[in-house]
């Protein structure tokens, strides 16, 4: 039990958090001691690590084969608890795989199984039904966002995938939402529930702007401008919305990226990358990014097109006022557009104050190599301060991936370091430097 806390101990420092939260300590507590359980708190609380750390503790080091199973409902939420649990530095193989990316990327980081195997249905799925690893030692099942997952769209390939896993003694199921029924085929009998729903005080204002025109970008542009420079997210319900609202955002200068299903994975993670490291401070998005994403707190959120179902809202406000912070959700109104009835007694914000928006400060470079050159983020910097000549406060946040990396500079200087950096030598490769 010692060796166990001082391992956990060990993680937290590694992940510079200094102590856990209240759920966390239920959720590790009960999750230890428990074969079925129920995690039920909102968004940003926490929630990967509640269920990674007593998960952990399950692991049988000597045995080579796959022993956990986390089904997720997208790639991106895949990909994030992936870098959740490498950041822990276990000791522990993980790997995500999912639609979109290419599946011999999957065949070849199969080939050596990880301990803990995170993804979504359908890619999993395809691996189950092609036996390409045992499952016979997996005896851990988390579903994160459950009441994504186990929606009617996912339950073919979500039951296929439950009945091959006999040696299952533990489950795991976490949302933000709850009063999802869960299907028989999950075996989850008498389960404890620990439920922080409404137990935590939000900090979160809702306020109503009112769109004279049933068009509303002008209104939204004019909201943008009372807010000025701040990260924030606009929730559309379509893709194609969204594709007219970024039209007509880039014909004003106002930076921004998109993020919907419709777009390729490599430009979907971009998006995310530049959304992070402040290239763009605002992120254009269908619901796909109210949960599951890797995004810094922001102090605002935009329902620019008003979502049909209560869960979406809590969802997407989910993205504000995260643990203790502050944050508003805008609700962008037609003024003859009629309210959900879950969206009641909301006050009206005056915009007619306008802030002064200043130019991003930061630009995104691309970097031609990465993990599996055995480039560090280290390397990146020493390229970036010693040929580059940035101060460490010019460099912004490094974000490494497997064959690339993604580097945040300057913008008025980022055509001068591409000048100087682009085929210039790190760790014995030649890597390519350009602007994204």
């Amino acid at each position: 039990m010692a060796n166990q806390l001082k391992g956990q101990e060990e993680i937290l420092r590694k992940l510079n958090i200094y102590e856990l939260n209240e759920m966390q300590e239920e959720a590790i507590s009960t999750i230890d001691s428990t074969a079925n359980t129920m995690l039920l708190s909102p968004t940003g609380t926490g929630k990967t690590l509640a269920f990674v750390l007593p998960l952990l503790k399950t692991l049988d080091p000597e045995c080579k084969d796959i022993q956990a199973l986390i089904l997720v409902p997208s790639r991106e939420l895949a990909i994030q608890i992936e870098h959740v649990i490498r950041s822990m530095g276990s000791g522990y193989k993980v790997n995500a795989v999912y639609g979109g990316r290419p599946m011999s990327k999957d065949k070849i980081e199969l080939k050596h199984e990880p301990a803990i195997l995170i993804g979504t249905p359908g890619r999993i799925a395809d691996h189950f039904s092609n036996d390409r690893f045992s499952k016979d030692a997996i005896k851990t099942l988390i579903l994160d966002e459950f009441d994504k997952s186990l929606e009617v769209g996912f339950e073919y390939d979500m039951r296929g995938i439950i009945g091959q896993l006999p040696g299952l003694n533990k489950r795991i199921l976490t949302s933000a939402t709850q009063g999802v029924e869960i299907p028989d085929f999950v075996g989850f009998q008498k389960p404890t529930i620990i439920n922080y729903l409404g137990t935590l005080v939000s900090k979160l204002q809702i306020k109503m702007v009112i769109s004279p025109a049933k068009n509303k970008s002008n209104t939204l542009l004019h909201l943008l401008n009372h807010i000025g420079n701040e990260q924030g997210i606009v929730f559309c319900n379509l893709k194609d919305s969204i594709q007219g609202l970024s039209t007509f955002l880039e014909s004003k200068n106002i930076k921004h990226g998109c993020f919907n299903g419709g777009m390729e994975q490599k430009d979907r993670e971009r998006s995310l990358i530049k959304f992070r490291n402040g290239t763009n401070q605002l992120l254009i998005s269908t619901d796909l990014a109210a949960r599951g994403i890797d995004v810094p707190e922001m102090k605002y959120i935009i329902h620019y097109q008003l979502p049909m179902f209560k869960e979406e809202f809590i969802h997407r406000n989910g993205r504000t006022a995260r643990v203790s912070a502050k944050g508003t959700a805008y609700v962008l109104k037609w003024k003859d557009e009629a309210l959900p009835e879950f969206i009641k007694n909301v006050p009206v914000e005056d915009i007619s104050k306008q802030a002064v928006r200043k130019p991003v400060f930061w630009e995104t470079l691309f970097v031609s190599g990465g993990r599996k050159d055995k480039i560090s983020k280290g390397d990146i910097a020493g390229l970036f301060i010693k040929q580059g000549g940035l101060t460490r406060d010019q460099l912004g946040l490094i974000e490494l991936k497997q064959d690339c990396a993604f580097v945040a500079i300057p913008a008025t200087i980022a055509g001068e370091l591409v000048s100087k950096l682009n085929n210039t030598r790190l760790k014995r490769k030649k890597v390519r430097v350009s602007i994204i």
